[in-house]
Formats: structure tokens, C-alpha cells, sequence
């Protein structure tokens, strides 16, 4: 079995690990270890008031954090699995801890017996089966989403900042507006890029949609707005989504118990415009003197469902699609937009949850990486420095550690779009966003899912043709390592879909494509120039000496025409840079003479007739013209 991402890291933390000297650098060592082997660690945040501690409610299952108006989460609170249920852990700032228990309920006590200002961290267990995978982090709100630097950003989220309170993926909460201005969309971006966050593990939700009063339905707003959202952030994060947070937190935490499904049901009884004159104004529909059920159970049902809610499982009693408290809970979580219809990839908070959980070694990996190559940083001396540097020198940027860590390849261009050291045009920006949402090849390549593998192995290999042009033009810079990581999944992809469809094979003529020929004074004209760079001339020699087409344009041996002409797609782009630059005169017409050549071959292998002859330059340029 090929190992993943997490356990090739794992041991790279155990060997450097057994290298080191200083007790503190192996300590550090040692939580990066830990961390891979930790449930993944999801952050809630949001601005106050945003329904960020109703989300998590909705997320346990249990109505645990405090939602009151205003701010409740003072400071950072973490639900981890644990079989001491109820377990509250008070870490403090000067290394204390004291511990107290939920209330019955599962509810925070609001006086832990400890001043608020002393505690860096709550720790709460619970006996969840879903916190074995990922345990749940909720932060303190903020007034607004602007983050200085990073230790500012991640101390504001996640509480001191320290190594252990990272966060490896994060859901944040934003006010249902209906425009995301410019200077909001910049302060999210600039935050979550501080906190190391991108769009392989960010989700954002807007909350609370259920609050306009001027629409019955806010479902098809919503939709429209989080859609516009996702495009506006959309490197940022891995989905804009709607939720009504309170309905969710309901039908998942704390559903409607016997009493409040009487007085729905008695409700639903009514006439049903003098329920809706009585809704229309909340305060006067909790006090109302001649409504049939008790004002006390009135006030629990506003703050359980709000208008939206009452409505809706009015609606369903009147009905009949609820017909007890279970199915009225389920239809309530329906309408919340928590869950998707299906298995939805994308489009709600639980699918947002489905896909960290999915890629939790991915992205706890991508989070080790981050924090191993910030260690290989640290001063030292003597064989901690030497230990540290061959570290840096197995995680270079620059380096292809794709090969090694392949599970990562998607995820780290995305990040590499997100700073931008990847700039792509709009399509390949596209095609690389649905790579990173999706975990089936072909909706990864935007076909339908179940699409034919002959499909999906043409729709790699169109793909791969960008994608290698990228990477040759953008040799030895980052931007083209992680080209070439998108190239090597869709190289994988096409591999695979081929290997699957192939039947029995036939006789086609294929084989080896004769090599073409060269103009060998051009050739060697540059071959021999140190004015051109290193990996044109080296082009060149291939060009010179392979003994078929595809070794003379670097591709593996008798590889198909379709791929052929990628790659000479992609030296042909190299080659006409060189024109413009400043060569002396004979070098670039050389560079312009294999420039020819190269998109005669392309045309040649990209015939739709298939290849006859051989290429010519000059019948190349007609046909183009043409």
C-alpha cells in the first residue's frame, strides 16, 4: 500500500526528530507529530452576533455554546471527543488548570470560578462519535474581519497563537448582506491568508437569511448571493453557503419537545391570515392576550424557530408532512439548508464538514508542512543547525516534493493561486478550483459525474496540453512546480480512465512516431549559445538526438499523438519567447526556425485525420493561415 501524505511526514518528524539535541526543537517537532495524528482541527469564527456559537451548536448536536445577544464566546472553546463526557478543562494563561463540568443539558456554566481574563483556553469533552475525526474550535467574535499580521490574526481566532492552538481548516461566518463591498471582500482575504488559511480549507457561511422581513421565501436570495459570494472569494475559500443557523441548531440540538409540537399544532389550527397579521410583529405574537397557547411557550418557540421557523413548521403540520417531533425535526433541519439534498460535494454546511472530513491527512499535512518548514527557520547551532537545513532542503518550495507527498499536489497550487505565485487566466483558474472541490475525476474536469472513461480520459488529456505549456514557460519558478503538480494529477487521471476502459487490444499501426527532422545549423546554433537558457538548450539536444518523436520533444516513450502534441505545443511557446529576445540576429532566427518546427509538429500529431508524412514547417505555417 503506497503511503499518504501524513505518513511520509510522520516519519520525516520521527527521523529529524531523533537527530536533534535541543530538548525545545524536539518538543515542537514532537506536536507537529502529534498534529498528524490529532482529529482535524475546525475553527468556527465570525464577527460578533454573526450565529457563529448557534453554528456550532448545530455542529455538535448539542446546545452547548452560549448564544444569548451579544457576545458569548469569550474566549476560545474546544470540543474534543472524550469519554468523560461533560469534562470542562479551564487552561491559563500562566500555565494553571482548573476544571469544572457542563451543566446538566450539556450547557457552559456561565461562572467557570475563574476570572475570564486569566483563561487562554476551555477544553470541553464530549463523548461525540463525530469529534473522533474533528474537534470543533469555537472563537471569540470580532467587529470586524481586519488582521494586521498573522500572530495578531491567529491570536485573535485561536487564542494565544501558539503551535498547539492552530487551526487546520476554518468555517467563518459572515452577516447576511446582500453585496459584499470591495474593502469587506479585501479584509477577508488578507485574514485568512494571515491565519494560513485558502480555498482547500475555508468555508464560509452566511448566516441568519431568514432575517429580512421583506420575503417569505429568502431561499432563492440567498442562493443568488452565496453564489456571487463564492465568485467573489472564490480563491479564498472552498464554498459560500446559506444556512438559518437557529433551525439548524434546533433540529440538531435541542428539537421541539412535546409541548411546543401542541402548540404548533394548535396554531396550525388557526386562520391562516390572523396567524400571519400576529407574526408579522414577534414581540406582539410573544404577549398577545387571545392566542390559544400559553405567551411561555410562545417566548420559547421565538427563540428556538424565530418568524421563518414557526411559519414553516406551521406550514408542514398543516400539511401533514410532520406528523410527530421527530419528523418535524427533520423537516426543520431540511429547510435550514444545513444538510445537502443527496451527496452534494458542495452547497451546504454539512457538505463543507464532508469534504475536511474526507481530506483530514490532507489538510492536517498540508498544516505539518506549513509548520515544519517554519521550524527548519529557527536558529540554531552545530548539528541542530545541520539537522534543520537538511530538513529545509527535503521541504524546498521549490523542490518537487509532489513526488513524495502526491496527495498534495492540487491542494498546494490552490494555495499557491490563492497568494499568487500561480497566476492563471480565467479558465485554468476554473479548472483548478473544481479539481480542489471535487474528489471525482470527472466532475473534477466538470462532466457529469459517471461520465464514460474515453470521456474523461479526452477531457484530462485537453486539460493536461494548458497545463504543460504552463509549466514549461514557467520552469524553476514556483508557479511552474505547481503547474507541473496539476499536470501529474491529470497525467494520473488519464492513466488511470485508459487503463480502465482498454478492451482487448487491437491492431492500429501504432507504435514509436518516426523522429523529425532538424535544421541541424539552427540547432546547434543555440545548442551551443550560453545566451540561451539552460533548459532550451537542452531542448535542443533532445531535438538533436532522440531516436523517436517523443524523445526528441522529452516525452515518455511512444506516448500518443494527442500528448505529442502538448508537448510540442508547449516548446513551440518557449521557443517563440526566445525570438524576442535580445539574441544576436543568427540566434534568433535559429530560435524562430525550431519555433516552426515545433508547431509543424503540433499541427502534425493534432490532426483530427491522424499524422501522414511528416511535418513541414512551411506546410505548417499554410495550413494555419489557411
Amino acid at each position: 500500500m503506497t503511503a499518504g501524505p501524513a505518513d511520509l511526514l510522520r516519519d520525516l518528524c520521527d527521523s529529524t526528530s531523533a537527530r536533534l539535541a535541543g530538548p525545545e526543537l524536539r518538543e515542537r517537532i514532537a506536536q507537529v507529530r502529534a498534529s498528524l495524528d490529532a482529529p482535524l482541527r475546525v475553527a468556527v469564527a465570525g464577527a460578533v452576533s454573526s450565529g457563529k456559537s448557534t453554528l456550532v451548536n448545530a455542529l455538535l448536536g448539542l446546545p452547548v455554546a452560549p448564544v444569548d445577544a451579544g457576545e458569548c464566546t469569550f474566549v476560545v472553546t474546544q470540543y474534543e471527543y472524550g469519554e468523560d463526557d461533560g469534562l470542562v478543562t479551564i487552561e491559563l494563561k500562566d500555565g494553571g488548570v482548573a476544571h469544572s463540568r457542563l451543566l446538566p443539558g450539556h450547557r457552559l456554566p456561565s461562572d467557570l470560578g475563574v476570572e475570564v481574563a486569566r483563561i487562554r483556553r476551555l477544553r470541553v469533552t464530549l463523548d461525540q462519535p463525530s469529534l473522533r475525526t474533528v474537534t470543533i474550535v469555537d472563537t471569540p467574535g470580532m467587529n470586524t474581519v481586519t488582521a494586521a499580521n498573522e500572530q495578531a490574526a491567529r491570536s485573535m481566532l485561536f487564542g494565544s497563537g501558539d503551535e498547539d492552538d492552530r487551526a487546520q481548516a476554518m468555517i467563518y461566518v459572515l452577516r447576511y448582506v446582500q453585496k459584499f463591498d470591495d474593502t469587506t471582500l479585501a479584509e477577508f482575504r488578507g485574514l485568512t491568508g494571515a491565519c494560513g488559511m485558502s480555498c482547500v480549507n475555508t468555508l464560509a457561511v452566511l448566516g441568519q437569511v431568514d432575517r429580512r422581513g421583506d420575503e417569505d421565501d429568502p431561499w432563492p436570495t440567498a442562493r443568488r448571493l452565496a453564489a456571487k459570494g463564492y465568485q467573489d472569494l472564490r480563491t479564498s475559500v472552498f464554498d459560500v453557503v446559506p444556512v438559518i443557523g437557529l433551525l439548524a441548531e434546533t433540529a440538531r440540538a435541542c428539537p421541539p419537545d412535546a409541548e411546543e409540537f401542541a402548540a404548533l399544532s394548535e396554531l396550525a389550527r388557526m386562520d391562516e391570515d390572523d396567524l400571519e397579521d400576529y407574526l408579522l410583529d414577534l414581540e406582539d405574537f410573544r404577549t398577545a392576550a387571545d392566542l390559544p397557547v400559553p405567551a411561555e411557550v410562545r417566548h420559547r418557540l421565538v427563540a428556538k424557530l424565530h418568524r421563518y421557523g414557526i411559519v414553516t413548521a406551521v406550514r408542514a403540520l398543516r400539511e401533514g408532512v410532520a406528523g410527530d417531533t421527530g419528523a418535524l425535526a427533520a423537516h426543520l433541519l431540511e429547510r435550514s439548508g444545513y444538510a445537502s439534498a443527496g451527496k452534494a460535494a458542495t452547497g451546504s454546511v454539512a457538505a463543507g464538514i464532508a469534504h475536511f472530513a474526507r481530506r483530514a491527512d490532507h489538510l492536517k499535512a498540508l498544516d505539518a508542512l506549513t509548520r515544519l518548514r517554519a521550524l527548519a527557520r529557527t536558529p540554531a547551532l552545530g548539528s541542530d543547525r545541520v539537522t534543520l537545513d537538511a530538513l529545509a532542503a527535503q521541504l524546498d518550495e521549490n523542490k518537487p516534493i509532489a513526488t513524495a507527498l502526491g496527495g498534495l499536489r492540487i491542494f498546494a497550487a490552490a494555495e499557491a493561486l490563492g497568494r499568487g505565485t500561480l497566476v492563471l487566466n480565467e479558465e485554468m483558474t476554473a479548472e483548478l478550483l473544481r479539481m480542489a472541490r471535487h474528489d471525482d475525476p470527472a466532475e473534477q474536469l466538470g462532466l457529469a459525474a459517471g461520465a464514460p472513461k474515453p470521456e474523461i480520459a479526452a477531457a484530462a488529456t485537453a486539460a493536461s496540453m494548458r497545463w504543460r505549456t504552463l509549466a514549461m514557460m514557467s520552469e524553476g519558478r514556483t508557479g511552474g512546480h505547481r503547474a507541473r503538480d496539476v499536470l501529474t494529477v491529470l497525467e494520473d487521471v488519464v492513466g488511470a480512465a485508459l487503463t480502465e476502459d482498454r478492451g482487448p487490444a487491437t491492431p492500429t499501426g501504432a507504435g514509436p512516431l518516426p523522429p523529425v527532422s532538424v535544421d541541424r545549423a539552427a540547432a546547434e546554433a543555440l545548442r551551443s549559445s550560453p545566451m540561451v537558457p539552460a533548459d532550451e538548450r537542452r531542448s535542443v539536444e533532445l531535438l538533436l538526438t532522440g531516436t523517436e518523436l517523443a524523445l526528441q520533444l522529452g516525452a515518455p516513450p511512444s506516448a500518443p499523438r494527442a500528448e505529442l502534441a502538448g508537448y510540442a505545443a508547449a516548446l513551440a511557446a518557449r521557443f517563440r519567447v526566445l525570438t524576442h529576445r535580445p539574441l544576436p540576429i543568427r540566434q534568433r532566427r535559429a530560435a524562430e526556425t525550431l519555433c516552426e518546427a515545433y508547431e509543424a509538429v503540433w499541427a502534425w500529431c493534432d490532426r483530427p485525420d491522424g499524422p501522414s508524412g511528416t511535418p513541414s514547417p512551411a506546410r505548417s505555417r499554410q495550413e494555419n493561415v489557411s
